[in-house]
């Protein structure tokens, strides 16, 4: 699909999405021994996106998808770059980039602690409307740092995209508001809810597998 052209269906987007993350093994299960995300969450399923980098058709379909979810829910000329968060979001923003034709940055956890000691990569303009790119989200609290960062080095961040949303994690979609005041966020494909300047509005192109009731997270938690 050529960007602009058209807006596959959500629900054969989600299904498609869902097929190909098990078709290139993306999608891993252990009855015997929870996996651990770092977000000390605890889960028999791990969706790998970073597998997705070495399989060129599987990621030109997910960027299709990606592009045509953020025309229909964001608009067509609601950005000015597009950011990665170190490291996984980094390959996803790169390609969405070149898809809109858009410039790119990146943003570090943190300040890198030597030369310039940035945390933001890439030539950033103050004002600039970014659309945060990543490969997946568990609890949120990454991307709301992520957001922050950006907002600190001036830019607008209103939308984040994530191409994999867990959903299993009670506090996720009150975390994913990531805001300074106490606003809801959009947070599907499915729907969408009334976005403010503050928040960052959680997009996705696929669907979480089912996942066993998990033990309780620890504080100070980020994604996986």
């Amino acid at each position: 699909m050529t960007a602009g052209t058209g807006f596959p269906d959500k629900k054969v987007m989600a299904e498609l999405t869902a097929k190909m993350l098990l078709e290139v093994d993306a999608v891993r299960f252990m009855a015997d021994r929870p996996f651990i995300f770092t977000s000390g969450w605890a889960s028999p399923v791990y969706t790998d996106c970073r597998r997705l980098i070495s399989f060129p058709r599987v990621r030109a379909t997910l960027i299709d998808f990606a592009t045509a979810t953020i025309m229909r829910e964001a608009g067509f000329e609601q950005f000015d770059a597009i950011a990665g968060g170190e490291t996984a979001g980094i390959p996803f923003a790169a390609w969405m980039a070149d898809r809109l034709g858009l410039p790119m940055l990146y943003v570090r956890k943190k300040p890198k602690g030597f030369g310039r000691n940035s945390q933001i990569e890439g030539h950033l303009v103050e004002g600039q409307r970014v659309l945060l790119v990543e490969d997946m989200t568990s609890d949120g609290r990454s991307k709301v740092n992520f957001c922050a960062a950006l907002r600190q080095a001036g830019a607008k961040v209103e939308h984040a995209l994530v191409f994999f949303f867990y959903d299993i994690f009670p506090e996720a979609r009150k975390i994913l508001t990531c805001s300074r005041s106490p606003r809801r966020a959009a947070n599907s494909m499915r729907q969408s809810s009334p976005r403010s300047k503050n928040s960052c509005t959680t997009r996705r192109a696929g669907r979480r597998p089912m996942a066993a009731p998990l033990p309780p997270r620890p504080s100070n938690s980020e994604d996986g």
